[in-house]
């Protein structure tokens, strides 16, 4: 399996960095830049009746005319800690619903690699519309682009994904807690220490009026994943769950000790490899926030913007590969949907990767909670002068007592991240962009080049497999219950 591995790595960052210079090039071709004699202007302004067409007063489509204050290095930082979440830790089931042997990680990789690569090409092309259109956000986007009256489709799928977002989070911190409260030699059930967790930590924070304080602890997300992957990487070389009657692995439920198997590479063409494709649908969203970190992007020119989204997600997709392939070589066809219940709750090195991993997740649980708690409020017209102190923390215990109840009957991270992926996050990633660069090009008339005329095309590919992926990826998830 070791040399699996080795290999695996290797070829993953051979394939990572052609992906995303081929990417970077493909998105700067379609969009004039600094120095074009031409200088081509499309509208800014949209006349705010449905179906108006674009004026003349307009800006060149570069970017760069933003007021943004963020480096580049800071983008990738903060882009690459919204990439890098808890979907990571159901990447390695997402390989075992169709392979068990280490063979079967290469094809995997190669699949994370391509499908991250998609992923990064369509968040520039959000980046690239709000230049276009001068969106602000991914809603205001389809209203400049497509039109008022249906802004409330991505709108309530935003929302709806936000609300999958937090009850991973709650999944996770459920498995988390339970395991470390055995650690140190107590029975609680994850049902138990979820509701205690919720009621003494999660909803006191969720009903800060102010979530600057916390801002500082988002940073210890990129710091538990690194640790994680650094100490599965250990485990997996140090043979401490080699084979299913090995030491830590004796100290696991049966059915989740090391199963290794006959299927391996050639089992990717099996159809429940769409498992594993929609999971990576969830792994890499966080298109919703491409507008905002477009806008905040210093100098935000469009050769800018793509330099920082392929860097940001060639680190995110290496990030993933690693875990991905760490956890599925150790434990094959037996990687749990949330892989850290694989390893003994005696395993020392592994338990400080749940501390890590939980102690990210309560501080930045707020952050999530808010964004769909205001999504909430958004769909339901509130204005936000009447968004009162009693409004809020009332629909806080609404959301947050929900949010609580499905992740107690739900245990399984894995059909949350397929489920949730191959419908919405199918959608914000690959149809929604498309359906409005397309409404964005038919607006900017002759204005439009003739390779953001054929980029539609592109675009629209990329939405018909990303269709196609969320029928079949649905249909499967649902087969899981």
């Amino acid at each position: 399996m070791k040399p699996f591995s080795s290999i695996l790595l290797l070829l993953s960052a051979t394939v990572l960095i052609a992906d995303a210079r081929r990417a970077s090039i493909s998105s700067l071709t379609s969009i004039p830049r600094r120095g074009d004699i031409r200088k081509q202007r499309v509208g800014v302004a949209f006349d705010k009746r449905e179906g108006a067409s674009w004026t003349n007063n307009a800006k060149e489509v570069r970017g760069g005319e933003g007021g943004g204050t963020a480096t580049m290095s800071n983008e990738m930082f903060n882009m690459v800690k919204a990439l890098v979440g808890v979907g990571v830790l159901g990447l390695p089931a997402g390989i075992a619903a169709f392979g068990d042997a280490p063979s079967a990680a290469i094809p995997a990789a190669i699949l994370i690699a391509t499908i991250g690569a998609i992923a990064a090409y369509n968040f520039s092309l959000l980046g690239r519309l709000c230049a276009i259109t001068g969106a602000t956000s991914y809603k205001s986007a389809w209203e400049k682009s497509v039109g008022e009256s249906t802004a409330w489709i991505p709108g309530i799928s935003c929302v709806i994904k936000t609300f999958f977002a937090i009850l991973a989070y709650s999944m996770v911190l459920g498995d988390t807690f339970s395991a470390l409260f055995k650690t140190f030699g107590m029975s609680v059930s994850r049902e138990t220490a979820l509701a205690g967790l919720t009621v003494t930590v999660l909803l006191p924070l969720c009903l800060l009026k102010s979530l600057s304080s916390l801002a500082p602890f988002s940073l210890a997300g990129i710091a538990a994943m690194l640790y994680m992957a650094v100490a599965m990487a250990i485990r997996f070389f140090d043979g401490s769950y080699a084979s299913a009657d090995s030491g830590l692995a004796m100290d696991v439920a049966e059915s989740l000790r090391p199963t290794i198997g006959a299927k391996g590479a050639s089992a990717v063409f099996s159809s429940n490899a769409f498992i594993l494709i929609c999971m990576l649908s969830t792994a890499y969203m966080a298109h919703f926030n491409a507008p905002k970190f477009y806008l905040e992007l210093k100098d935000n020119t469009i050769a800018r913007w793509n330099t920082v989204v392929a860097t940001s997600f060639a680190i995110s997709i290496l990030f993933f590969i690693g875990i991905a392939a760490m956890g599925f070589a150790t434990f094959g066809g037996a990687s749990n949907g949330f892989i850290l219940n694989n390893y003994s709750t005696k395993d020392s090195l592994m338990g400080f990767s749940r501390v890590a991993v939980a102690f990210a997740l309560v501080f930045t649980y707020p952050l999530a909670f808010v964004g769909c708690r205001d999504g909430v409020l958004e769909m339901l017209k509130v204005p936000k002068e009447e968004r009162t102190d009693t409004k809020l923390n009332n629909l806080t215990y609404i959301i947050l007592g929900f949010v609580t109840a499905v992740a107690m009957k739900i245990t399984d991270l894995s059909f949350i991240m397929s489920f949730g992926g191959a419908t919405l996050g199918n959608a914000l990633i690959y149809v929604y962009p498309a359906i409005m660069f397309k409404s964005a090009v038919k607006n900017m008339g002759e204005d439009a080049t003739t390779a953001q005329k054929l980029e539609v095309f592109l675009a629209m590919t990329f939405a018909a497999l990303g269709i196609g992926m969320g029928c079949i990826g649905t249909k499967l998830s649902l087969a899981k219950l």
